[in-house]
């Protein structure tokens, strides 16, 4: 199977693409569009409660994302409690009319990482109220296993803390999480690299998740495009099977029919 004939199914819906984008911090709205335009991901992810806050100019934001035709996956940005997890979630169904949402619950505003006590039951009950979620996780096994325990068919576990670029920072724990898990994983945050994007989906990871890295580039719109080619490659390699490491070296060039000299 080609990676162009194998869509990214996520509660029973496929998607062509494998690659997710952010919508803040871009220069321009129009270089997002080119952004989006090069890219071509599944979805787009927009905080209700960051837009909202900014006044008129929410209104412009809504019209650019129903002029860029890319379904649109609501985030609980800025969360620190599960009420307002809920309140945020029926108030971005209600805007943008789709059931899909990415869960984050925040416990610490240095690291952004998740509430892991309390992600479980924020997730279990907005699965309760019809949500298709996707929760936004650290590379804990036992988390992850608890998000798909109430629920959850698909974890978005992180590469490393949000917005810092720094890539798979704990290799063992997400291979670890790839090996165990038998439901979509996206790796949400922390990639600054095509090069990252494409190791996690040779390790087998269905999507990646990207804003800064795309966002803050020199070039946003050419960065996205090149995010995109790393996340075909790397999928193409993961179902290409890889070899295996060697310990020594092995010759790669045949010598059967390769002639003797004799000494005189």
């Amino acid at each position: 199977m080609s990676a162009q004939t194998d869509p990214l199914v996520l509660y029973g819906e496929p998607f062509q693409s494998r690659l997710m984008l952010g919508t803040s911090r871009y220069p321009s709205p129009k270089i997002l569009m080119q952004s989006v335009e090069l890219a071509q991901p599944c979805m787009l992810t927009a905080s209700l409660r960051r837009q909202t806050a900014s006044g008129d100019s929410s209104q412009d934001f809504w019209k650019l994302l129903q002029d860029i035709k890319t379904p649109v996956l609501p985030n609980t940005a800025g969360c620190h409690t599960i009420q307002e997890v809920i309140t945020t979630a029926e108030m971005a169904r209600e805007v943008f009319q789709t059931d899909w949402i990415k869960l984050e619950l925040i416990g610490d505003d240095y690291t952004l990482q998740p509430d892991t006590l309390g992600l479980p039951d924020a997730a279990h009950q907005l699965i309760q109220r019809g949500f298709k979620v996707l929760p936004y996780s650290t590379d804990d096994l036992v988390l992850c296993q608890k998000l798909i325990d109430v629920g959850c068919q698909a974890v978005m576990p992180w590469a490393a803390p949000i917005g810092t670029g720094k890539g798979p920072i704990n290799p063992y724990a997400l291979k670890k999480l790839r090996e165990r898990l038998d439901v979509p994983l996206i790796v949400d945050a922390g990639l600054g690299l095509p090069s990252h994007a494409c190791q996690v989906m040779e390790w087998g990871y269905d999507a990646v998740l990207l804003n800064t890295a795309v966002a803050l580039a020199q070039d946003p719109a050419a960065m996205a495009y090149a995010f995109a080619l790393a996340v075909k490659s790397g999928r193409s390699a993961f179902l290409s099977g890889a070899m295996q490491e060697q310990e020594s070296a092995q010759a790669s060039t045949p010598v059967l029919g390769t002639p003797f000299w004799h000494q005189p």
